[in-house]
């Protein structure tokens, strides 16, 4: 091994001077290259934070602005739907007059259209502005059969006003105040309703004004309204969503490739809102950050250079007489004992050597003991090996013969009367002969005969007593199998079985055991075929009946429990009402050799190779016990085994 060791050294993947290079790098740049990274970001997180106090700044005075638009819409509304006027031509159908009462009031106010209904909600009035000021009839509309739909007349009649917003086809949205009309005597005598139309030139103006970019959105993300194109394009309900996860309202976008940092917010209208987006241009501030970037680069960039030059020539100097004590130490050989190193040197590197020529010696000395130990130690471990095997095999003898005595026991049974009924049989057939013979001779004597041998009293018994042989015969064929079922010679390898099969094999072949002192309770679920050593895990199962029958002083009851886990995997609790164990015995119970038995009537290695049984087929086993209150058994097995 150790000449093994010494013809594969190789050379170091990284020799002194790569790392005397490493280090000057790590505490010239890395530093520097942390500390300017820092504060890049550091300044990035600045500009975010006072591009958001000026977005939030700038979406209080949009929200004022709306918040104007909605009061004085209001206001004028509600004005105007209470001119009793206007209600004296509404029920005086007089619609010429309320048109020109309608456009009056529209006039140099700042709502777009004017539309006024009767009580059952049909349009008869329909006035617009236009942006130079002049109020013009929508005559379609007028002439056209317009009524309100019936959702606008059920949520008109909750409230005297109601306020709607409206995303047209056209891009523009419409804020809509609604209210009704009555007559002096209360009666419902139409309705009035006054927009204020939001367009491209409105959110344009607002743009130019704050240099902002502007964008409206419907509550449902349907439609968009904004003072840039390209916002228009982005998918259905991306501002709404964009809300919802953006951290404050506050996210990253670009225009046209440029950054921008935007601000989303409601704004309440009515019972209605709607969402609002205002961006700003990162371009300038970014473009100071490139600048900034750039010149970091360059400065740590030489910086590196001037340590790379600088460690080349540090090396030249200070680490050739180490190159050379490590190209020595390199060519040593451990398997004989090394020849010390001339020493040339009073400095570090004269130490250096006389401690490595003592750390040969002590190496060369060590690996030699090493070997002679490792050679008594493979002896050792072949030698418990085989001691091993051998208690094994003792515990298994000891199971064996429990086994052995248990069915000889329950076999003697149906053997012994089987015996003694061939005794009665074989007096029988005597007789029978001997009255078969008296027949052949005839006469009076065979009356006489069947009289003298009983033949009535034979011809009621014998088919008893060959029935009970034949019950014999069967207890007799029935242990049998179980024994053989119980041992499945044949099923030594991975195969998939019945478990509740083998349970009822091995309580067969406990029977002896229990006899009438324990009652058995099988609470079996529906349980696939499980792949596993059938023999061995029948051997578990043997072990911890038998362990629990033991543990059952007079009377007792063993519960034995099987149910499915999860779809690959089972379980079985085997609980007895026996005397249970202590903390100290549950800690122990799976160790090799223990035992509570008396002396010479265990081994102690039942449990400890159903542990190793169990853990084989990768299942786990586990145990609860208290004192006075029994003992149950919990194994868990995966259905199919991993190969």
């Amino acid at each position: 091994m150790a000449q093994q060791r010494s013809k594969t050294t190789k050379k170091p993947k990284r020799s002194l001077r790569t790392i005397l290079m490493m280090w000057l790098l790590m505490f010239s740049v890395v530093p520097l290259a942390f500390i300017t990274g820092y504060s890049l970001v550091k300044y990035e997180q600045a500009i975010d934070q006072e591009l958001s106090q000026r977005l939030r700044a700038n979406h209080r005075e949009i929200q004022n602005v709306f918040q104007e638009f909605q009061g004085d819409l209001s206001a004028r509304n509600q004005q105007h739907a209470r001119d009793k006027t206007l209600a004296y031509y509404l029920s005086a159908n007089s619609i010429a007059s309320a048109r020109e009462l309608a456009s009056r009031w529209i006039k140099g106010q700042f709502a777009h259209r004017l539309s006024i209904f009767n009580r059952e909600g049909r349009l008869l009035v329909a006035l617009a502005q236009n942006s130079h000021g002049d109020i013009f009839r929508q005559e379609k509309l007028e002439n056209g059969d317009v009524f309100l739909s019936e959702a606008t007349l059920k949520e008109a009649g909750k409230r005297e006003q109601q306020f709607f917003i409206d995303f047209t086809k056209d891009g523009n949205i419409d804020l809509v105040a609604f209210s009704r009309i009555f007559a002096s005597n209360n009666s419902l005598v139409g309705y009035i309703e006054e927009v204020l139309t939001i367009d491209s030139a409105f959110l344009g103006a607002i743009k130019k004004r704050m240099n902002l970019e502007v964008a409206l959105s419907a509550e449902d993300g349907s439609r968009t309204v904004s003072s840039n194109e390209d916002l228009q394009h982005y998918r259905q309900g991306f501002f709404s969503d964009q809300m919802s996860q953006s951290k404050d309202g506050f996210f990253e976008l670009k225009v046209r490739g440029d950054p921008y940092g935007f601000m989303i917010s409601i704004i309440p209208w009515g019972d209605h809102k709607f969402y609002i987006a205002i961006g700003a241009s990162k371009q300038a501030s970014k473009e100071v950050l490139r600048n900034v970037n750039s010149v970091t680069v360059a400065m740590v960039g030489t910086i590196a250079l001037l340590s790379i030059l600088l460690s080349f020539f540090i090396s030249k100097i200070l680490l050739r007489p180490v190159k050379e004590l490590v190209e020595v130490v390199q060519n040593v050989n451990f398997e004989n004992e090394p020849e010390p190193l001339t020493n040339r040197s009073d400095t570090e590197f004269g130490i250096l050597t006389t401690a490595f020529n003592e750390m040969g010696r002590r190496v060369y000395s060590a690996q030699k003991e090493l070997r002679e130990n490792i050679k008594k130690l493979e002896a050792a471990n072949l030698e418990i090996r085989a001691t091993q095997s051998k208690l094994v095999h003792t515990a298994k003898m000891a199971s064996l013969g429990q086994l052995v005595a248990g069915v000889a026991h329950e076999l003697n049974n149906p053997i012994g009367f089987i015996y003694s009924n061939m005794e009665h049989l074989s007096d029988y057939s005597h007789r029978l002969i001997a009255l078969v013979r008296a027949a052949e001779k005839g006469g009076a004597d065979f009356s006489k005969a069947k009289e003298e041998k009983e033949f009535d009293y034979i011809v009621a018994d014998m088919p008893k007593l060959i029935k009970s042989c034949e019950e014999g015969a069967r207890r007799t064929r029935d242990i049998v199998l179980g024994l053989r079922n119980f041992s499945r010679l044949d099923e030594a390898k991975l195969k998939e079985v019945d478990i509740h099969e083998g349970i009822e094999s091995t309580l067969a072949l406990l029977g002896g055991e229990f006899k009438s002192r324990i009652k058995v309770t099988k609470n079996f679920a529906k349980l696939p075929a499980v792949q596993c050593y059938p023999s061995q895990l029948n051997q578990v199962f043997m072990n911890i009946l038998s362990n629990a029958a033991h543990a059952i002083r007079d009377q007792g009851e063993i519960t034995i429990t099987t149910k499915l886990l999860e779809r690959d995997k089972i379980e079985i609790r085997i609980r007895d009402t026996g005397e249970g164990m202590s903390a100290e015995t549950k800690e122990k119970i799976f160790d090799p050799f223990f035992t509570t038995k008396d002396h010479g009537q265990g081994t102690g290695l039942g449990m400890s190779i159903a542990f190793g049984v169990i853990e084989k087929h990768m299942g786990k086993i586990q145990i609860t016990s208290e004192l006075g209150r029994g003992t149950e058994f919990i194994i868990s097995l995966p259905i199919h085994q991993k190969t």
